[in-house]
C-alpha cells in the first residue's frame, strides 16, 4: 500500500486496495475518493493557487468499486473572485460521487481576523491499532496512523482524535493538506458512533464541508460527535483542526436502520 491511487491518464485513477473499507473487499471508503474530488477542483484551470476552496458539497449517489474512475470537472459560476465548479467520480460510466466546490480568492489583510474559539488539544503519543468491535482491522484504516484524545474505534460516543495518511492520495503526487483532511473526514460518522455497527447502519449520504483555511502540517484533527432521531435521520457534525487551531466545520446527514 504506497498509495490510495495510480494516475492512468489526465483524469483517470485507479484505486489500491488501501482505499478499501470495512463492508466489502470490492467497495472504497469514502475519503479518498471524495479526497480526489476535491483535488480535481481545487485544481481546475489553473487558477487554484489564488482561490481556496472554501465549500465542498459531496453527494454519495452509490457505493464506489474498486475499480478506474474518470473524474469530470465543469465549471458553473466562473468568477475573478468567487467561482463555483461541480465534479463527478464515475466508474464505467455511472456516476458514484457528485460534488460542487465553491473557491474564492484569497487576499492577505483584506479582513480583520474573527478567532476560532476552539483550542486544539496536544497530540498524543503513538497508540496501539485499534478496530471497531467484531470488525477488526481493513486496508483504509490501515493507510492512516490514529491518535485518540477522546473516544476510539471501539467506545460509542463522541471522539476527538489526530490522523495522518501514511501515503500519498495519488502515487508519486505530494498531498495537499485538503486532500490529507478529506481522505480522514469521512470516517467522522464511524469514530463518533452512537450505536454498535455489527447491529445497526447509519451511512451518510452527503458530506458538506466549510473551510475557512487550509490545514497545514502532518497531523490533522476532528472533535466529532453524532445525533441520531427516532425517525431513522441522524447528522455527524465535526470541527475540523491542525495546531494552529480549528480550521473549519463539516457536517454528514446519516440514514440510520437496524441490520
Amino acid at each position: 500500500m504506497d498509495a490510495f491511487y495510480e494516475r492512468l491518464d489526465a483524469d483517470v485513477f485507479r484505486p489500491t486496495v488501501a482505499a478499501v473499507g470495512p463492508w466489502d473487499a470490492q467497495l472504497l471508503h469514502g475519503g479518498p475518493p471524495i479526497a480526489l474530488l476535491a483535488r480535481a477542483l481545487q485544481s481546475f484551470d489553473g487558477s487554484g493557487s489564488a482561490h481556496a476552496l472554501s465549500r465542498l458539497s459531496v453527494e454519495f449517489l452509490g457505493p464506489v468499486p474498486l475499480a478506474p474512475c474518470r473524474i469530470t470537472v465543469r465549471a458553473l459560476r466562473p468568477g475573478r473572485r468567487i467561482e463555483l465548479f461541480e465534479a463527478s467520480l464515475s466508474v464505467d460510466g455511472r456516476d458514484a460521487l457528485l460534488a460542487r466546490a465553491w473557491r474564492v480568492l484569497r487576499e492577505d489583510g483584506c479582513a480583520p481576523a474573527v478567532a476560532d474559539p476552539f483550542a486544539p488539544p496536544p497530540l498524543p503519543p503513538a497508540q496501539a491499532p485499534r478496530h471497531f468491535v467484531g470488525v477488526g482491522p481493513f486496508p483504509y484504516a490501515e493507510a492512516l496512523e490514529w491518535r485518540f484524545v477522546q473516544g476510539g474505534f471501539d467506545t460509542l460516543g463522541p471522539a476527538t482524535l489526530w490522523t495522518r495518511p501514511r501515503i500519498p492520495l495519488v502515487r508519486g503526487e505530494a498531498s495537499s493538506g485538503l486532500e490529507r483532511l478529506l481522505i480522514m473526514l469521512d470516517s467522522a460518522n464511524g469514530v463518533s458512533a452512537e450505536l454498535p455497527l455489527r447491529e445497526w447502519t447509519f451511512v451518510p449520504i452527503d458530506l458538506q464541508l466549510s473551510l475557512y483555511r487550509e490545514p497545514a502540517g502532518d497531523w490533522i484533527g476532528m472533535d466529532a460527535r453524532s445525533t441520531i432521531d427516532p425517525g431513522g435521520v441522524g447528522c455527524a457534525h465535526t470541527t475540523v483542526f491542525d495546531a494552529a487551531g480549528a480550521c473549519g466545520r463539516s457536517l454528514h446527514t446519516l440514514f440510520v436502520r437496524r441490520r
